[in-house]
């Protein structure tokens, strides 16, 4: 993934410029050649010199056309955004707290299996970075902000439970988490754990596409684990007599993770939980890395300005503008 994002976004209307200076550039040699034509023959010194006096000088233009794009690019504050391998990428844990998730397809109930391989993949965990915890179900909450501690993040996942209250809320745990990494001067990775059934909001299809949106925007990437089956299950702390169950909807964390640049993982046991989690600690330093272009646009410019002054006071220096 590469993608080119702009600080100042703004100055990106100054490259309505480079067609003006093509135009005067065209303008000012017709006018200079129709000046000197006044005062020589250049048909005849053309004839007896074999050159070309008058030129369009289109080698000066090129140049004066690179040197303005790579300034307006400069001011814009270009940043370059890839895909490659950091050892210090943060990472934000996102568990699903909702009533579906007391299913208990996954022994004991998907939330307790949710939290265990969690605590597994803390403690396992080789990179030095920073970890926050999430969890959501009609709300979200922030359990943890960013720490170091890995004790501190295994400590509030063992504090978890079931929110018996309506809804499920995706968008909102992604746009929190984004929110907790956006200061993040490291790679920034959310590890969504959810049965898939996003239920808040009121156009549910454009709430997930606002916050997939609002995660690209600050280069987050999102592993998504899919906790459950989709055999409908009773939701674990209703009697079974009300006839009320669960929900499995991989196609919305798929969803989320292609679109983010991350990994979706089923997780209908034990063992391929166990398996996404050590998949995701096998590419924990694969991160979304930033390089500042400003520099090297400054550089190319400052160079093409030298050249060009050289170019129109030697070579091209027959009829200047």
């Amino acid at each position: 993934m590469i993608e080119l994002t702009f600080r100042n976004p703004e100055y990106l209307w100054l490259l309505l410029t480079i067609p003006v200076v093509i135009i005067m550039h065209f303008y000012l040699m017709r006018h200079s050649k129709q000046k000197a034509m006044k005062f020589a023959n250049f048909e005849t010194l053309r004839r007896v010199t074999g050159e070309k006096l008058i030129t369009k000088n289109l080698w000066v233009l090129t140049l004066r056309v690179f040197l303005v794009l790579f300034v307006i690019l400069a001011v814009s504050g270009s940043i370059l955004w890839y895909t490659g391998q950091s050892n210090n990428n943060n990472f934000v844990i996102a568990i699903d707290t909702s009533a579906s998730m007391s299913a208990k397809d996954i022994p004991p109930t998907r939330i307790e299996s949710a939290k265990l391989q969690a605590k597994n993949f803390l403690e396992n965990l080789q990179t030095e970075s920073e970890i926050g915890l999430v969890t959501f179900s009609g709300v979200t909450f922030i359990n943890k902000p960013l720490t170091k501690n890995k004790q501190e993040i295994i400590d509030e996942i063992n504090k978890i439970d079931i929110v018996q209250a309506g809804g499920t809320d995706i968008p909102g745990a992604i746009i929190t988490s984004a929110n907790l990494l956006s200061t993040s001067k490291k790679g920034r990775m959310m590890i969504l754990m959810s049965d898939g059934s996003s239920t808040v909001g009121t156009f549910l299809d454009q709430s997930i596409r606002q916050s997939i949106e609002y995660a690209q925007n600050n280069h987050m990437i999102i592993n998504t684990i899919g906790t459950g089956t989709s055999t409908e299950q009773p939701i674990g702390y209703i009697p079974e007599y009300y006839n009320i169950t669960s929900v499995y909807n991989e196609d919305t964390l798929i969803r989320i993770s292609n679109q983010t640049g991350g990994k979706y993982y089923q997780g209908s046991n034990n063992e391929q939980i166990i398996k996404a989690f050590e998949a995701i600690s096998e590419d924990a330093n694969t991160a979304l890395l930033s390089f500042d272009l400003n520099p090297i646009f400054m550089i190319i410019a400052t160079i093409l300005l030298f050249i060009e002054c050289g170019m129109i006071n030697t070579r091209f220096k027959k009829i200047p503008w």
